[in-house]
């Protein structure tokens, strides 16, 4: 084995495998990591927590492709997951760094409880080197400091003004306000992936894409979710696209903010109850 994941007491051996040497490199710089889960809402059959490192997909496996137990990179949307069983239909291409080895139906397990549990409770984990060693942390990027320090106090911990946004208890809230929230984050996190991508288009277009979107998504939090820290961090952001820091390592920058805002927001939201009364709700109308 070469990593070790654990979560509510448990642990599972990974073994890292293939050629995916960028992506290992990155993941490996990150340990050991501490990790919140996450259940999926569409492919289902797997769980994933967010990775702090940003790379493009190494190898390119289809996603249904990838066979039960495989330990996987999903660039874009920026996961690392664990399958347990067939995806439903998705069409996107991942990283396979390795597989579990171990029994896939302890990993499925941890998914049911993880289904029924969040948005009631944060399942948390941890994924270290199965020797305990730890490798040289990589650069910092050359950036502003204070832009560093917050992005590494995103991830750090939940920030105070995201998990106060579920206590309105005002007309439609806290679900208008959350839902609208983690929309625009997850949103601008896919933007700003496609902004990444579209590399040899010009920067000065693409600078001003990302401040664009930047300032929308902190400007709804800020006016339409009643957040202020946050927002801070994307208008601060959207400065920096103009003022000449280098473009490809303030993206990625920004890519880590976004989307560690749309997971601690995702982190807010009971997705497997809402699913159920959703279903009730349209079986009833049916019926009626």
């Amino acid at each position: 084995m070469d990593l070790i994941f654990s979560a509510e007491g448990q642990s599972w051996p990974l073994r890292l495998s293939g050629n995916a040497d960028r992506t290992r490199r990155a993941l490996l710089s990150a340990l050991p990591m501490r990790l919140q889960l996450h259940t999926p809402k569409i492919a289902g059959s797997h769980i994933y927590w967010h990775a702090p490192f940003v790379e493009d997909v190494e190898g390119a496996t289809h996603v249904l492709a990838a066979s039960a137990g495989a330990f996987i990179y999903w660039p874009v949307r920026q996961f690392l997951e664990i399958t347990f069983a067939p995806l439903q239909a998705e069409n996107a291409e991942i990283t396979v760094l390795g597989h579990l080895d171990a029994p896939v139906e302890g990993i499925a397990e941890l998914a049911a409880t993880l289904k029924r549990d969040q948005g009631r409770r944060i399942l948390e984990g941890t994924l270290v080197q199965s020797d305990g060693g730890a490798a040289e942390p990589s650069a910092p990027p050359p950036l502003p400091q204070d832009i560093i320090a917050a992005r590494k106090a995103l991830w750090a911990a939940c920030p105070a003004d995201i998990g106060n946004v579920t206590a309105s208890r005002a007309i439609m809230h806290p679900a208008g306000p959350v839902f609208t929230a983690e929309s625009e984050a997850r949103v601008l996190h896919e933007l700003l992936w496609w902004i990444r991508a579209a590399r040899g288009r010009d920067e000065a277009v693409r600078r001003q894409t990302a401040a664009l979107a930047l300032n929308k998504t902190g400007t709804r939090l800020r006016d339409f979710c009643h957040m202020e820290e946050t927002p801070a961090l994307l208008f601060r952001l959207e400065a920096a696209m103009g003022d000449g820091h280098p473009f490809d390592a303030l993206i990625d920058e920004a890519i880590l903010v976004a989307g560690r805002i749309g997971a601690w927001l995702d982190l807010l939201i009971p997705w497997n109850d809402l699913n159920e009364a959703f279903r009730v709700a349209l079986d009833g109308r049916k019926a009626g």
